[in-house]
């Protein structure tokens, strides 16, 4: 891949010591391999920052690439409706195309606004078409099938057999964790309990163990979800997932917004992660997770802007403001100050997905997936003595994100995404959602 060198760039570098630097980042193939000042000029490459600011990639630690074909088709309505009159039946209706185009779309748009590392859930069925599409984009992700083997009002096509849906998670697993040189991973992904037996939580438990990869589920989104898992399964949520053996630091928590006392202390002593997905749980009307004082606990927490029709986009610097902004309604403006929060969105989504030593931070020997932006323009002005937390966080949009690098690549320059063709997959994604209209 050669080498590398950002010359004169104001460097976030979101490290131990949160150090901000005017000069130079080295990278050699896919890491950084120096932070500093008047770095040697002899790469292969040199690209002139010219004062714009570099700072990590963004890692978003809930997205639904499978969902994003389906933007404003289900708006209005809380959680189990969602779910049940429009996502599901959305769903069901996939084929290879469609979900390809619909993992593509997201993933422009994701790189678009300076997102490189992602935590998907997919649907049940043609997950290797999305993995075809993280592959080819470039993006890092770890992803993995939806699984769901119980419930009421599920299409047919979504209703798995138990076995079967484990036995296909394992296939895909093989198959895709450590591909493209390791920058894609698996994830077991049950969806919730509302839709998985025991049998199929024990089996995703053992095997989680077995293969040593993460478990994402949706957890305590919704307070009837709360009230079906308790008439079902005797106890809470994050009660019964801990009860199963299920609650473990490899363990991922969507949402986690109705937690009580004891639920909370399982999820700090058992290591469990959160992510916090603010857009898609006002939207929902699902309510404001407590962030302020799970991160009191020490519990590592990322923010995701989870699927398509519960946000209606998956723009992190939308997800940054709004993580700030509910919670000082709730508990004062000096909570979740821009600092915490671009944390959040760096090293805490790489600490919640386990890649804290490899990615989150500018710093040498990580991998080099980096974002540069342009901040010369009126809405982030003026720069004199500037908090660049404050800039970054309150006032830039993803419109400023310049160049986007993942592993070492440079997958977006000049606001344009190198790794998806913008053009064939918007005719793609209009072509594959009217042919999957007709199918429903």
């Amino acid at each position: 891949m050669g080498t590398l060198l950002i010359r004169d760039a104001v460097v976030v570098t979101m490290n131990g010591r949160d150090e901000i630097i005017r000069g130079d980042v080295l990278i050699e193939g896919n890491r950084i391999a120096k932070v500093g000042s008047d770095l040697e000029d002899s790469a292969d490459r040199v690209i002139e920052a010219g004062g714009r600011v570099l700072l990590p990639g963004f890692v978003q630690t809930h997205i639904h690439l499978c969902q994003t074909l389906f933007r404003g088709r289900a708006d209005d309505l809380e959680l189990i409706d969602w779910l049940r009159e429009r996502v599901w039946p959305l769903e069901a209706a996939h084929n290879e195309e469609s979900v390809y185009y619909s993992a593509l779309l997201g993933i422009g748009e994701l790189i678009r606004s300076g997102t490189t590392t992602i935590l998907d859930m997919e649907t049940v069925h043609h997950t290797e078409s999305a993995f075809q599409a993280i592959a080819e984009s470039g993006i890092r992700a770890l992803s993995g099938k939806v699984m769901m083997d119980h419930g009421s009002e599920v299409p047919a096509a979504l209703q798995e057999n138990t076995q079967q849906s484990l036995e296909e998670s394992v296939r895909l697993l093989e198959k895709w964790h450590g591909a493209e040189g390791g920058r894609i991973s698996y994830a077991f992904c049950p969806r919730f309990v509302v839709s998985c037996t025991e049998e199929l939580l024990t089996g995703v438990r053992d095997l989680s163990r077995q293969y040593g990869v993460k478990v994402h589920t949706h957890a305590s989104e919704n307070k009837g979800e709360i009230a079906i898992v308790e008439a079902e399964r005797g106890m809470r949520n994050v009660v019964y997932l801990d009860h199963i053996g299920l609650a473990s630091p490899d363990l991922i928590l969507a949402h986690s917004i109705w937690l009580d006392d004891e639920e909370k202390r399982i999820i700090r002593e058992r290591g469990v992660k959160v992510t916090h997905c603010p857009g898609s749980n006002l939207k929902l009307a699902s309510g404001i997770a407590e962030i302020p004082e799970l991160m009191s606990l020490g519990v590592p927490v990322g923010i995701g802007a989870d699927g398509a029709p519960c946000n209606n986009n998956l723009d992190m610097f939308q997800e940054m403001r709004l993580t700030a902004y509910i919670q000082k309604v709730k508990h004062g403006p000096t909570v979740m100050n821009a600092r915490t929060v671009l944390r959040m969105a760096t090293m805490g989504g790489a600490q919640v997905l386990g890649m804290e030593d490899k990615i989150g931070s500018v710093e040498a020997g990580k991998l080099a997936d980096l974002q540069l932006l342009d901040l010369e323009n009126f809405h982030v002005y003026p720069s004199y003595d500037a908090d660049w937390y404050s800039r970054i966080v309150y006032a830039a949009t993803r419109g400023d994100v310049d160049t986007v690098i993942i592993d070492g690549r440079v997958v977006m320059e000049g606001g344009i995404v190198r790794t998806v063709n913008r053009s064939s997959v918007l005719k793609g994604a209009d072509r594959s959602l009217r042919q999957l209209l007709e199918r429903i």
